[in-house]
């Protein structure tokens, strides 16, 4: 039975130098490689050219690249671009181009579908599939990258994971990653310019800060009274506020890293001066700033947009508690962009 070749950028910089030691070759061309499939973005192993043809035979009977593949590229109006990611598999992700008069941010997927159960979400709508190889994000950003080059003339600014999935619940591929993406032989961004975005599960939030990322930490909160986030997001039934906030105070504590909130106010739902009230209070326990997301209907009419009027009593209680607070007007909801409606349509 023949067995299934291994994606070669499963393996590190030292095993692929192994690698080349064991096959009586020089481990520097290990080093031309792993250049090759991270720095260069090498989707064949012919496009190696400083590499002889024997050996690039031999590293094509051996192992494949995995790479993806942006299956269709839809553009707003207002210049947000998204791409539907084809897998090896035949699976497809959605990443987001999202534009700004100073900047580029690439919105980027972590999971096939998702393995939570947000009832205002498109996505969590899909059953899960599988976790995202490290690879398999790393190429999302490099798409957008180029894009950013094609488009906006600059590179790729800033990184958000918040498209398809729960990165902490895909918490060691997400790691290696950002990893790549950071380093000298990736993207060499600054982890400043990344955001993890999470749903909020409190013991990987700990392992974040023990393992002391330097990125930034972004919580979908969208109420501070469990009954009604519990309504809002089944899943966190399981995880108290309590539990959550006692998380991000340890993150805090380990990372001295401001934490940003992201709430979007639903009519009927959480747009009562009680909801405000348990926000602010929960706001004062770590350091934060909150995001008030403009909600972007998908289609089942429980959740409805809140009213300005609504939105500007957030604004107003929060920032009389000196609490940072914006409006985030969604962008691509022409294209099914926007936060929250990534669904694989084009599937």
């Amino acid at each position: 039975m023949q067995t299934e070749k291994k994606d070669i950028r499963a393996l590190s910089k030292d095993q692929l130098r192994d690698f080349f030691v064991v096959n009586n070759d020089k481990a520097f061309r290990g080093n031309q490689v792993y250049e090759w499939l991270w720095s260069k973005g090498a989707h064949h192993f012919e496009d190696m050219t400083n590499i002889s043809k024997e050996t690039r035979a031999m590293l094509e009977g051996n192992f494949v690249i995995n790479h993806i593949k942006v299956d269709t590229m839809q553009r707003s109006e207002d210049g947000t671009v998204k791409n539907a990611v084809r897998l090896h598999d035949g699976l497809v992700v959605e990443s987001v181009l999202i534009p700004t008069n100073t900047r580029t941010t690439a919105c980027v997927s972590s999971q096939v579908g998702c393995s939570l159960d947000c009832n205002f979400c498109a996505t969590a709508k899909l059953k899960r599939m599988r976790n995202l190889e490290p690879a398999e994000i790393y190429d999302q950003v490099i798409a957008i990258d180029k894009e950013s080059r094609l488009y906006y003339n600059h590179p790729l600014s800033n990184i958000v994971f918040m498209g398809m999935g729960e990165p902490l619940m895909n918490y060691n591929n997400v790691i290696k990653a950002i990893d790549m993406i950071t380093s000298n032989d990736g993207l060499g961004m600054s982890p400043k310019r990344i955001t993890v975005s999470t749903s909020g599960v409190p013991k990987m939030i700990k392992k974040l800060a023990d393992d002391e990322v330097k990125f930034k930490l972004a919580v979908s909160l969208h109420s501070a009274i469990d009954e009604i986030r519990s309504r809002i997001m089944p899943f966190s039934a399981n995880f108290p506020l309590t539990e959550l906030r006692e998380s991000l105070e340890y993150w805090y504590k380990k990372t001295k890293s401001k934490i940003t909130y992201e709430y979007v106010v639903w009519k009927d739902i959480n747009d009562n001066t009680a909801s405000i009230d348990a926000l602010v209070k929960f706001c004062k326990h770590v350091p934060c700033k909150v995001n008030l997301i403009e909600y972007n209907p998908i289609d089942d009419g429980e959740f409805q947009q809140a009213s300005e009027q609504s939105i500007n009593a957030y604004i107003k209680a929060l920032e009389a508690n000196d609490i940072v607070a914006k409006v985030r007007r969604s962008r691509g909801k022409d294209i099914d962009a926007a936060c929250g409606q990534l669904a694989n349509k084009e599937a």
